[in-house]
């Protein structure tokens, strides 16, 4: 069904976790793809032991060289983008697959919608804490408590668990690397499919995973992403989340309207560019 992306930097146990539930919570069969970054908490040897396709770098090289390098492995015609931080919960696979069934063209991206421990202010996401680490995570807990995670679709999509078919990955040349190791990468792929023409961005508001939350990102120094957004396609990031994906508002419609016209639009587009100006 799916060819499942799934980068990894030395945290053996949380994608043992990642893998094991992607295996017992799937509706479908699906391919996984790890990327192993370094490998010498053992990662690589597990990798290989349980036969899973596989790329790997010596080194750290960030996600966005990781997720292109797996999906050149890919076979199914939908590839997803998974962080080795997320717990795939039952059904989440088959809510992504009603939303395939409904739409009529293969130009979009799709996402779950993430469970987190902490609250950060996304709208995108459920707040309610079952673990910061494998082991403390209330697997159990979660199970039994997800007829309660209710919330409709929303526009936005831009993080994993993210969905696009593989000819969109490859037209719009993947992730882009000038933004290693990730920062805004994700911002920076959505507005490469804004630009050739995608309009729909849908979280599926059924379609669950537990996140842990920056289990790699905390490791690593990070590029100044949203600088570099600005500056290569002369918005600030937060406008194109706000006017043009509309992240967090309720879906009403498949597709996306153009952004609206407005005073204050148009006054946020002068400010990035004056900014974009200064540096």
């Amino acid at each position: 069904m799916f060819s499942i992306l799934l980068p990894t930097w030395n945290n053996l146990e949380l994608l043992k976790l990642c893998v094991r539930s992607i295996r017992e919570n799937s509706g479908f069969t699906h391919q996984i793809i790890v990327h192993v970054n370094d490998g010498s908490d053992g990662s690589l040897e597990w990798v290989r032991a349980q036969q899973l396709d596989h790329t790997h770098s010596p080194q750290n090289v960030g996600i966005c060289l990781a997720v292109n390098e797996a999906a050149m492995l890919a076979r199914h015609d939908y590839i997803l983008y998974l962080n080795d931080d997320m717990y795939c919960c039952p059904g989440w696979d088959t809510a992504l697959a009603e939303r395939l069934k409904k739409l009529d063209t293969d130009q979009f991206m799709l996402s779950g919608t993430m469970i987190e421990p902490v609250d950060t202010g996304n709208p995108c996401v459920i707040v309610k804490a079952y673990g910061r680490n494998p082991s403390d995570f209330e697997e159990g807990r979660l199970l039994s408590d997800l007829p309660d995670h209710h919330k409709p679709d929303w526009y936005g999509a831009t993080w994993p668990p993210t969905l696009v078919h593989r000819k969109w990955w490859f037209r719009v040349g993947g992730y882009s690397s000038e933004f290693s190791p990730g920062m805004s990468s994700d911002n920076d792929f959505s507005m490469k499919l804004w630009r050739a023409g995608c309009r729909i961005f849908i979280g599926a508001g059924d379609s669950l995973v537990y996140h842990f939350q920056s289990k790699s990102t905390g490791k690593v120094k990070k590029n100044d992403g949203g600088k570099q957004f600005l500056h290569k396609w002369g918005i600030r990031q937060s406008v194109f989340d706000r006017y043009y994906l509309r992240r967090g508002q309720p879906a009403g419609s498949v597709r996306l309207p153009e952004p609206e016209d407005s005073f204050s639009y148009r006054w946020q587009v002068v400010r990035s560019s004056l900014k974009r100006r200064l540096g």
